[in-house]
Formats: structure tokens, sequence, C-alpha cells
């Protein structure tokens, strides 16, 4: 059963109050036209206009990451490692946590601003916001000892030393992320994305003078300081066009729902967000732990320089791979919300056909860049022979890489995260890294190995996914948003019409 429907399962209304507003579509075999070329190319204009803003704003983020690397890279060598350990271990315990938990905001913004319950949309920024503010106070803490645990993990002193200094100066950073990703969720789930790609732009313009002044003033600090400024002005930018410019639209941003919390919206919420979070986190771990691996090569130095050439071209195609993958998202669970299974479904498959289209080019130019790539970071021969070979073994992953993406966005958009957790857990953790590690250790493949594990994983996962999503019975789900956002209408409307009441008998 779909998470959505789980949050009214427990109102107590009757039964003519719980049919929803619009009919739902019948429950039996529906037969879906999803080849026309009318209406795929219908389609592809309205995830076009999704897609290309998010691409830009993705690729504005690798950018100012650049950015900052280069500052750190002009501070020395241990403020570069320092630095670069420290945005890791950023990632991997807190943006990472952020990013996975907002994920619950785009299955149930979406199917409410599809059914038009804008009550539920806005109750659900106030809390992802305040829930992501509550989980950034034990990600402080951790933060302020990270050189101890580098440490006990065996990293050295004066580098864990600098890590702690970078992410000391980074944590006003957690708290503006988590208005951040809620806002840019919260936008995005109305298919508004042109704001929050001007807004990184213009924050990105900001980016290099910043990090001018702030280096040379304070050094490493001033450079972890300007990561947060410069997402700061994203955030108050995204705000203004919220509060000024949504405010003048009327009747939607009047619906008013910012207070209406009750514990089943909260219970609901969490869980949601904790299969969203655990989805986003295995994945992105999996590629940490390879590091990790790698460092534990033969020839580490190497390898390991290597494979963070290759993974930054990757980063690259990331930034199209998750534009895809909220795209789908926003699709689906706006057309579910609308009781559209139909539109769902074709908007579902059109984005499948895309994934692996996208996955097909993006290997392309990753095999045509594979020449000029290692160059750009090293002119250590052995590196840039390596990167070259490498680069052909990510080109491979690419191609299932982006329709596993999309496939995370489709089973999101039905307020179905586990489908993915299940995918992640059973392709990257009981298959891939085992594999990585009888490859790379006991039969000497090295990186060639490490690789080889993780296609497997990613071939497994995209698998397992394709047969979750044949298996969605999308009149079904589309049945199961209609229930939930009636729900909430009605429990609103009772709650206004006991509010009147009182009015009344107060004038009498």
């Amino acid at each position: 059963m779909s998470a959505t429907c789980k949050l009214g399962d427990n109102l107590s209304l009757n039964d003519e109050t719980n049919q929803p507003f619009s009919p739902p579509p019948p429950l039996h075999a529906q037969k879906y036209e999803a080849n026309s070329l009318k209406m795929v190319i219908s389609e592809l204009r309205v995830q076009r206009g999704i897609a290309l803003p998010m691409v830009a704003m993705n690729l504005a983020w690798f950018a100012k990451t650049a950015i900052t690397t280069a500052f750190l890279g002009r501070l020395g060598e241990l403020s570069l490692a320092g630095g670069a350990l420290g945005f890791t271990f950023a990632n991997v315990t807190g943006f990472s946590l952020l990013n996975g938990l907002c994920g619950a905001m785009e299955p149930i913004c979406g199917q409410a601003h599809g059914a038009k319950n804008f009550r539920l949309l806005h109750k659900t920024l106030f809390m992802t916001i305040l829930l992501l503010l509550l989980v950034s106070l034990p990600i402080t803490f951790l933060w302020l000892n990270v050189d101890k645990i580098l440490i006990c993990f065996g990293q050295q002193q004066d580098i864990s030393i600098v890590a702690r200094t970078y992410l000391s100066s980074l944590i006003p950073d957690l708290f503006v992320a988590s208005l951040f990703c809620p806002l840019k969720a919260y936008l995005s789930s109305q298919s508004i994305t042109l704001p929050t790609m001007f807004s990184s732009v213009v924050a990105l313009a900001f980016h290099i003078p910043v990090n001018i002044v702030l280096s040379k003033t304070m050094g490493l600090r001033g450079v972890s300081m300007a990561v947060w400024v410069t997402d700061l002005i994203v955030v108050v930018l995204l705000a203004i066009y919220v509060l000024i410019i949504e405010n003048k639209k009327g009747s939607m941003w009047k619906e008013g729902g910012w207070w209406d919390q009750s514990i089943e919206d909260w219970i609901r919420l969490v869980k949601l967000c904790g299969s969203c979070c655990l989805n986003t986190c295995l994945e992105w771990w999996c590629y940490e732990i390879l590091v990790l691996l790698t460092g534990h090569l033969t020839n580490a130095k190497q390898e390991v320089g290597v494979l963070a050439i290759v993974l930054n071209f990757d980063y690259l195609l990331f930034s199209v791979m998750l534009s895809l993958a909220t795209c789908v998202s926003t699709r689906v669970s706006n057309e579910l919300g609308a009781n559209q299974a139909g539109i769902a479904y074709r908007s579902a498959y059109v984005s499948l056909a895309l994934g692996f289209i996208s996955g097909c080019i993006g290997s392309l130019v990753m095999v045509g860049a594979r020449g000029i790539w290692g160059p750009l970071f090293s002119h250590d021969r052995g590196i840039i022979k390596g990167v070259k070979k490498t680069m052909l073994l990510m080109a491979l992953v690419e191609v299932f890489n982006f329709p596993l993406a999309v496939c995370g966005g489709i089973v999101r958009g039905t307020a179905r995260p586990w489908l993915g957790t299940y995918a992640n857990l059973g392709g990257f953790y009981f298959l891939a890294l085992p594999l990585a590690i009888v490859f790379a250790f006991k039969l000497r493949l090295g990186l060639v190995g490490l690789f080889i594990g993780l296609l497997t994983g990613i071939v497994t996962c995209l698998t397992l996914l394709l047969v979750f999503i044949a298996r969605i019975n999308w009149a079904e789900e589309a049945a199961k948003a209609q229930t939930l956002s009636s729900k909430e209408q009605v429990k609103e409307l009772l709650k206004y019409d006991a509010e009147k009441q009182i009015d009344v008998r107060e004038k009498e």
C-alpha cells in the first residue's frame, strides 16, 4: 500500500465524507495509449520546462564546488587535503541526510498540488523546515568532533584538525540548507524551477568575489564561510519569491494551512522522510565506500587520483540525472494528485525512455572526453592513462545510471521510496560492494574490479526497480492520492464549519 493512503487511515470521518471529490479511475485492468507521437511530444515539452532549469541549477552547484576546491588549493596542500576531507565528511553525515529527508516533500507536495490541496502543500513546507532544523542539531555536534572521529579511523592528525576548522565554519550551512532544500522542493513540486535556477546563477556570480575577500582576510575559515554565504543568497531570493510573488497570486497563498499540523501529519511525514533519506544515503554512501576502498589498493595514491578525476566528470552528468529524476517525480505526483492515472503512466514511461537515451548520450560524451579530461587535472602520465581506461568503464556505468535515477524519481512520485531502498540494499550492498572487494583485492583487478562490482550493482538495482514499476497499478495509485487529498480537504472543511458555528454562537 502506498504511503499516501496511510495519512488518512486513522481519520474519524463517515463513509460519505471519505469519498474523493473527483471519482478515481476504475480499478480494473486499463490500457493506456502512451505511444502517440503527439502525446509524447507534448509530455516532453512539459518535462523540458521543468528539467532544463534544474540542470542549470545543478551545474551552478557543481561550479560552486569546483571554485571552492580551487580556493582551497591556493591556501596550500594541507588546506586542500583537510578541506576536501571535511567537505566529504559534510556530504556523508550532513547534506546527504538533509536532502534525503527533504525527498518526502516531492510526493506529498506534488500530489497535493495536483489535487489543488494548497493547505496540505503549505503545512508540509513548514513541517519539513522544522524537521530539518531539528536534525541539524545533532549533526552540528558531530561536526564539532570530526577531528577525533577522523583520527580514530586512521587519518593524520594535522589533516583532521584542518578538517575540523573547515567544518566548524561550515556549520551555518546546515541551517541554510534546512531552508533551501524545502523551498526548492516546494517550488519544484509545482513545476516552478526558473526561480531556483536564476537564484543559483546569481549566487554563483557572488561566490568568486566573496571567496576572494574572505580567503584573504580569514584563510581556510573564509573559504568555508563563503559556501554558506552563497547558499544564503539563494535562500533569501527564493524566500522573497515565495513570500511576495506567490502572495500576488491571491487565493492559493491565502488557503492557509501553515499551523494546522496534527500528530498524524507528523507521523506520516517522518515515515516517508525515513524511507527517502535511507534511499538517498544508501546510494550516496556506496560511492564514498568505493573511494575508501580505493585507498587500500596497491598503488593507492595514483588510483585515488584517477577515481577523483573520473567522478568529477560523473558529477557533471549527475546534474542531468538528478534533474530528470526530480522532473519525473513532479510529473507523476502532480498527475496522480489530479486523478489522471493515464497521464501519470505516460509521464513515467516517457521519462524512462528519455533516461535510457540520455544514458547513451552521456556515455558517448564520456568516451569522447576521456582523452582531454585527465590532463585538465593532472600532468602525471600514469594518472592520465588510468583516467582514459577508467572512463571507458564509467561510460558503461552511465548507460544504466541515468534510467536508474529516473526509476528512483518514479517511485518517489508514487510515494513508494522504500522500493528504491530495497533495490539499493540488494544491488549496492548485497552485490556491488562484495563483488567489488572480490574483484579488486582477491582477483587483483584493482580499480577496474571496483567498477565491475559497481556496474553489476547498478544493473541489478535498475532491474529490480523496473520490475517494481511494471507492477504498479496506476489507477489504484491515483485513487489513493485522491483519497488522501480529499480527507485532508474534508478535515479542513469540518474545522472551518466548526469555527464558523462557534463564531455564530458567540454573536448570539
